[in-house]
């Protein structure tokens, strides 16, 4: 006797297997470009000692070549942002990609150091496309339940980046010389090219109808502004004279003339009125207060572990990979955990449990030693992690589609700038705490002393975008 044939529930819907398999390669398509920006920073590091030695150029030149990549991101990224709200993202970040595609090329043969530069400002550009662009075309492809997730990939995708830049530069220019770090870049750079435009999806209109136009000035104003500001923490090599004091002058200054050029402009590269949006305002302070954070563990922990606690380069090398190898592995978890909890408090959950982690990188190490620094570093890159994930799944949630792109490069700005401010302002407290002038020669318990004061700091600064937290989670329900 015959039954009816029925279908069993542990065969598989071809239909449902594609569509997965499409969108996992569309999450790849978002997260090499993520890689390949943050590979490009950290990569070059290495090298700057051999390219001043190639060039025959002088310390304070050769950081040129890491300043200048550094600084096109900085001044561009917001333009980058608007343009793709215009134009449209993909067709955008196609450009990028291609753009520092053919940078790292020209990077890789160039006969001269200026040309050197010119590439690495070229990639910079690219790279401020990329990195702009990818967190917005999240809010295209992902559903708002499922952005926790991507978003925590794609803090994944920088920090394998950062991380694994200086030990893959070191074995490459060894085998291969130094032009092997940038032309690198060319198969990573085709790859993405070619998953992108075959992945990610074509946009679904023309340019917004109420774009207007592009704000060339304001564009110009902003560059000039955070280019300025940039200089002017970067200059000096964490001394702050004169010169430094007249770039910060000229951001004040620029700060007030674009303000006034985008409360006049018919279509304003940022619409002032967001910024008076309570959740996206508190954002942008915490990502930078909390990257500034982040900069002090990368500042001062070679010092730390050479001098105070007496490791040697591979030591140093090997506490340092810590910190970023687990902020790779804990972006998806983060983003998971984001999903299911929600982002206000993960937010919190964060940023408390990295004032811990400041805390202990305060008292620990003294008593420690190697793991008394390990332990907090490992909790406050964790938490950062968490943090992050957290925060732009907040911002970007409910942003709307024609204001998506500026927001998602305001997002990376405030990171890009905290990171900046770090390196120079937590420099500068941990020099001074240390009372040296010449830190590689201070005495071990200057350096510990240094790190107590520094972290005491960082603390304060946790404890300032807590309140901003509060402040914004306030405001929004008024």
């Amino acid at each position: 006797m015959s039954t009816p044939t029925t279908a069993r529930h542990d065969e598989i819907d071809p239909g449902r297997t594609e569509q997965a398999a499409s969108f996992r390669w569309r999450l790849v398509s978002l997260a090499l470009p993520m890689l390949l920006a943050s590979l490009g920073s950290s990569i070059a590091t290495v090298g700057l000692p051999t390219l001043a030695q190639a060039f025959g150029a002088s310390f304070q030149a050769a950081q040129w070549i890491v300043l200048a990549y550094l600084l096109a991101i900085t001044t561009l990224i917001v333009g980058a942002g608007r343009l793709g709200d215009i134009i449209g993202r993909r067709r955008l970040l196609l450009a990028g990609v291609l753009l520092f595609t053919a940078a790292s090329l020209l990077c890789g043969v160039a006969a001269s150091f200026w040309l050197l530069i010119a590439g690495r400002a070229l990639q910079g550009l690219g790279a401020a496309i990329m990195m702009a662009l990818t967190m917005a075309l999240v809010g295209d492809m992902v559903a708002k339940e499922r952005t926790g997730r991507v978003m925590g990939l794609l803090g994944s995708m920088s920090a394998i980046g950062t991380a694994l830049g200086p030990s893959l530069g070191g074995v490459l220019i060894a085998e291969l010389g130094w032009r092997a770090i940038f032309l690198l870049n060319l198969p990573l750079g085709g790859l993405t090219l070619l998953l992108a435009h075959r992945y990610l999806p074509a946009e679904r209109q023309a340019p917004q109808a109420d774009s207007g136009g592009f704000d060339v000035l304001g564009t110009l104003l902003l560059a000039l502004t955070l280019g300025a500001y940039a200089l002017a923490m970067t200059l000096g090599r964490g001394g702050f004279g004169p010169p430094n004091m007249a770039l910060l002058l000229a951001a004040v200054v620029g700060v007030g003339l674009f303000l006034r050029v985008e409360s006049t402009a018919a279509s304003p590269l940022i619409r002032l009125a967001l910024l008076r949006d309570p959740v996206l305002s508190a954002g942008l302070a915490m990502s930078m207060l909390v990257s500034t954070v982040l900069m002090a563990t990368l500042v001062v922990g070679p010092f730390y572990l050479s001098r105070a606690l007496g490791l040697d380069a591979l030591g140093v090398g090997l506490a340092l990979s810590s910190g970023p190898l687990l902020a790779a592995l804990a972006g998806v978890p983060a983003g998971l955990i984001v999903e299911r909890l929600g982002a206000h408090r993960m937010t919190l959950a964060g940023l408390c449990a990295m004032a811990v982690g400041c805390s202990l990188l305060a008292l620990l190490p003294e008593t420690l030693g190697v793991a008394g620094y390990v332990i907090p570093i490992l909790l406050t890159t964790a938490s950062y992690a968490l943090f992050m994930a957290a925060n732009n799944t907040a911002v970007m949630s409910d942003i709307r589609n024609e204001q998506r792109g500026v927001i998602a490069a305001l997002l990376s700005l405030s990171r890009n700038l905290g990171l900046i401010t770090g390196a120079s302002v937590m420099g500068a407290v941990f020099a001074c705490a240390s009372a040296t002038n010449d830190i590689t020669m201070a005495h071990p318990a200057a350096v510990a002393a240094g790190m107590r004061s520094t972290f005491a700091v960082a603390l304060l600064l946790i404890a300032v975008a807590l309140a901003a937290a509060a402040a914004g989670r306030a405001r929004s329900w008024q």
